[in-house]
């Protein structure tokens, strides 16, 4: 009798208590999170879709109908996708939502990457939870004062930085801001936990006590001291060093639109005032003398980025979109090191043909090195850079092509020389192809045969080869109405854009309606190609953890299709990993800003996070030119 009275006045004591408890640790974790929000999210911006063509429409409706229902499956094994590739249909969005398939998807991932993230929110075993409560440390001081202000006349209609906006006070113990501020020692990367999954499978935040300064630190490979290896022996005169960044920085516009891709992020690390200040921080640690982006938001570009570049010392140029699209292409470079000496918007839309029908677009620079005085009567060699975006859809391999022989065609006619040589060249940008597929290959090489061959194989982004419709290369790729000869140089008769730099380039660009008849040139069958002599800064792989490199994280699968590719010859031992052997009078390779593996960026819940505010990693590189007396 008493121990059952004894019973029911304990039970209600203990469940009182395991709720108190329960209590204080949700409000605790709550806590946390708040630490890392933002006080502001940007608003939706709309975007006119266009559908895809009616010839793909059909094939992608009967790979469906071949395929059923096509519901992805996956499965998971010590917490990892075992088959990241995951089977079935790339169709499931399209079908639940008809109509919905418009450029947009073109411009992100395809419906069978988002297929993937379904067949997470079925998983049955949740991930594990990533452990620790410590808490970061507090750091003093405003986020990225060191913005230098200028005071001259020429930036008096430059924009306040929103810095007022984004108090110190409330960014101090963000974790982006810390491990910005602590600049650490590099430590060894080591793998971790990865992000957490609850509930039905969403992607939850990890908890703030990790240390992003450590998992994503990135180390500078320093070539300059390995000449044997390298082929980057000192000249015994003076030498001009600059370095140059390609950044992937994420439009918001196209990040709202595809918001499905990032419910593994804290809806506040999205905002753009968050991300903003994130990238700023980035390129003033980083302190690049040319800086090549993509995905850059029109308005955000004029009201905030370019107004906070120049400030830096930067001199920048805007290529947006052509049609309905918002965001482009930017190069910027410092006033103090290079002077321009001509500018190339170019465009890869041309009205009635089918192949060459999509809105990206690229921008072309010729720089001229500045020397400083003290050396005298001295000169360097102009630098080419060449910035741009190509199409996303991995099933349109000869769109891609399209855009590279007409992205190449403008860098020849800007890098050549009186001569009918090239002045050293620098092309980077998002090229939506991964290491070794055709167009890799062709960029590097110089070379592809590419007739017959499906359409989706040109990227390597994924594999279509269970489907019954896929799109094969007809030789030639373009018609001679574009000007362009297979080895991707404008003919000498056809119409030319002027190379100029224009007084803005918000405008899209607009030919002059010439009639011109079409021009008459040699055709080869089915081989294009280049001579521009062109090699990867990075090799694609990280020997120390034996895993391949990452520039992108699209639903946790990594792959690269972020690149740098600079003018140099290859080695002689022919050994395709270690091209960096340059020959003289040219650029010389004397470092670069090691990129992470799959793994060490899993373990920071992926791309964007609180260090990371885009979902591409920068590309950083180091180069040397030779100073030359006259």
């Amino acid at each position: 009798m008493i121990a059952s009275c004894l019973c029911y006045l304990l039970l209600p004591v203990a469940r009182l208590f395991r709720a108190l408890s329960d209590a204080f640790f949700t409000c605790r974790k709550n806590a946390l999170v708040a630490k890392s929000s933002s006080p502001q999210v940007d608003g939706n911006f709309a975007m006119a879709p266009r559908g895809p063509d009616q010839e793909e429409c059909e094939g992608l409706l009967q790979q469906w109908q071949e395929e059923g229902s096509g519901q992805a499956l996956s499965t998971v094994s010590e917490g990892l996708f075992v088959d990241k590739g995951v089977a079935q249909s790339s169709l499931a969005l399209l079908m639940d939502n008809p109509g919905e398939q418009d450029a947009a998807s073109e411009d992100k991932w395809s419906s069978r990457q988002l297929s993937d993230l379904w067949a997470a929110e079925n998983l049955e075993e949740p991930f594990p939870e990533v452990l620790g409560e410590e808490p970061l440390p507090e750091v003093e001081g405003p986020m990225w004062a060191a913005v230098p202000v200028q005071t001259g006349p020429q930036y008096a209609d430059c924009a306040v930085l929103p810095v007022g906006a984004l108090a110190a006070e409330q960014w101090e113990e963000d974790p982006a801001v810390v491990a910005w501020s602590i600049a650490p020692e590099p430590v060894p990367q080591e793998e971790a936990p990865i992000w957490p999954f609850e509930g039905l499978g969403q992607l939850q935040p990890p908890s703030l006590e990790i240390p992003y300064h450590e998992i994503l630190w990135r180390e500078w490979e320093d070539f300059s001291t390995q000449p044997d290896a390298q082929g980057l022996e000192a000249g015994d005169g003076p030498q001009f060093q600059f370095t140059l960044m390609s950044y992937n920085i994420l439009a918001q516009d196209l990040m709202q639109q595809s918001s499905e891709l990032y419910l593994h992020c804290h809806p506040d690390i999205l905002s753009w005032n968050y991300r903003f200040a994130n990238l700023m921080q980035e390129f003033q640690h980083w302190d690049p003398d040319i800086l090549c982006l993509q995905e850059v938001q029109e308005d955000h570009y004029w009201e905030q980025l370019e107004p906070s570049l120049r400030m830096m010392g930067f001199s920048c140029f805007y290529k947006r979109r052509t049609g309905y699209k918002t965001d482009g292409c930017a190069v910027c470079y410092k006033t103090t090191r290079f002077r321009l000496l001509c500018a190339s918007p170019v465009e890869y839309f041309r009205p009635g043909l089918e192949l060459l029908n999509r809105d990206n677009v690229g921008l072309v620079l010729l720089l001229q090195p500045l020397v400083p005085e003290r050396l005298g009567q001295v000169s360097v060699a102009p630098l080419c850079v060449a910035n741009t975006h190509v199409l996303y859809n991995p099933r349109r391999g000869d769109v891609k092509l399209a855009q590279m022989a007409i992205f190449l065609a403008e860098v020849d006619k800007v890098a050549r020389l009186s001569d009918g040589s090239h002045c050293p060249i620098i092309l980077c940008g998002d090229l939506n192809s991964v290491p070794d597929s055709p167009l890799y290959n062709f960029i590097r090489d110089g070379e592809l045969q590419y007739h017959g061959m499906p359409a989706w194989k040109v990227s390597g982004q994924e594999d279509f080869s269970h489907q019954l419709y896929q799109r094969k290369l007809q030789a030639p790729l373009w018609p001679s109405s574009l000007g362009i000869t297979d080895c991707c140089q404008y003919v000498t008769s056809c119409h030319r854009k002027r190379s100029e730099r224009p007084a803005g380039w918000a405008e899209s660009f607009v030919e002059e309606d010439i009639p011109e008849p079409e021009p008459d040139f040699p055709r080869t069958v089915g081989t294009i190609q280049h001579c521009l002599h062109l090699t990867s800064v990075y090799t694609h792989f990280l020997p120390q953890h034996g895993r391949p490199e990452v520039t992108t994280m699209p639903l946790g699968l990594g792959m690269t299709v972020d690149y740098i590719f600079f003018s140099a010859e290859s080695c002689e031992n022919g050994n395709r990993t270690d091209r960096r052997l340059c020959r003289d009078g040219t650029l010389k390779l004397l470092g670069r800003l090691s990129l992470l593996s799959e793994e060490t960026l899993w373990a920071a819940n992926g791309l964007p996070n609180p260090f990371c505010s885009s979902d591409h990693l920068c590309l950083l590189a180091s180069f040397e030119m030779e100073v030359t007396a006259p």
